[in-house]
């Protein structure tokens, strides 16, 4: 067998987790600027299930097939010319090319040096592997687009997932004071993150015990109106800031009526914020949680968990051994 070939998931139709097929295929060689990873894990982010059944990204990945994912942990193998960042042997994580292919779930991915950074000590491949797209998805949010700051109220939508648990703690490192919607079962784990204030969704509407907000950062989208809805927890002035692709439009001008403030948002690969996620992980000051993982040929498997929903943190994919 060909050292030049990799184990990969492939998608060659658009449907549910079934279509996700375990091949061979040719190794990628890094361009000049680029490294070549050996991926140890791969995590898998909401974006992945919707590309897979045709939503998502699949408009910017084009049609079948392709290697789906964005996240990834490894240790850089060869490094191409003008590389000066790292060297093999480097354990690196990152969400290389996104929105664009990065083939994630694979035994080897190639993309710009920049575009990771090195590892956080203290996790393992699979907790690093959960890391990128939700922790530079929330700081990114809240730093870059809110630019909150210490004495601010927040209120974080969803705060129990991938995106949702990273956030907390960003915003508590912030200094702000951070309320969070949540299932009753995650309260006390999300108060030891940093939440101040917990508001379980199925029993409470958030809107009548939120208030004054500076920022809202929505995780959920038009689910039940959240989005709308979210209008009316903020001061005058105040940030909505919309991260899934599926929130109407309309709630936009609607803002602007009211005289608050509202943006879409997308992530963006970006290895220095990266870094700088790392070092907090590495202090302590930041933890992720991992919520399942599975070997790489049961990716069929781990998507259809991560679809179930409920899920504490992220669902990965062991690509390599250790």
């Amino acid at each position: 067998m060909s050292d030049r070939t990799m184990r990969a998931i492939t998608v060659h139709g658009f449907g549910g987790p079934e279509v996700l097929e375990v091949e061979r295929v040719p190794r990628p060689e890094p361009l000049p600027t680029e490294v070549l990873v050996r991926v140890r894990a791969a995590g898998i982010n909401p974006v992945d299930l919707k590309t897979r059944a045709g939503g998502g990204m699949a408009a910017v990945l084009g049609d079948p097939p392709f290697i789906p994912g964005w996240d990834v942990s490894g240790v850089v193998e060869e490094a191409g010319r003008g590389v000066t960042v790292l060297q093999p042997g480097d354990e690196v994580f990152g969400m290389p090319w996104f929105p664009r292919a990065a083939g994630a779930y694979a035994e080897y991915v190639t993309a710009p040096a920049r575009q990771f950074a090195r590892k956080p000590a203290v996790l393992s491949h699979e907790e690093a592997a959960a890391t990128p797209l939700a922790a530079l998805t929330a700081w990114q949010a809240l730093v870059d687009t809110a630019h909150l700051g210490a004495g601010q109220k927040v209120l974080i939508h969803a705060a129990g997932g991938g995106v949702g648990h990273l956030a907390v703690q960003f915003a508590r490192h912030l200094g702000a004071h951070v309320t969070v919607t949540a299932s009753e079962g995650k309260h006390t784990w999300l108060r030891e993150l940093g939440a101040d204030e917990l508001i379980d969704y199925r029993a409470t509407r958030f809107e009548d015990v939120a208030s004054a907000m500076d920022v809202v950062l929505d995780l959920v989208g038009d689910a039940e109106d959240t989005c709308t809805r979210s209008l009316g927890v903020l001061r005058p002035g105040g940030l909505l800031v919309v991260v899934p692709s599926s929130a109407d439009p309309a709630v936009h001008g609607k803002a602007t009526a009211a005289g608050l403030r509202s943006t879409g948002f997308l992530v963006e690969p970006d290895g220095t914020s990266l870094a700088r996620v790392a070092g907090l992980i590495d202090s302590g000051e930041v933890r992720v949680q991992v919520d399942a993982v599975y070997p790489l040929e049961e990716a069929s498997t781990a998507h259809a968990r991560a679809e179930e929903g409920g899920a504490r943190g992220k669902t990965v994919l062991a690509v390599a051994p250790h």
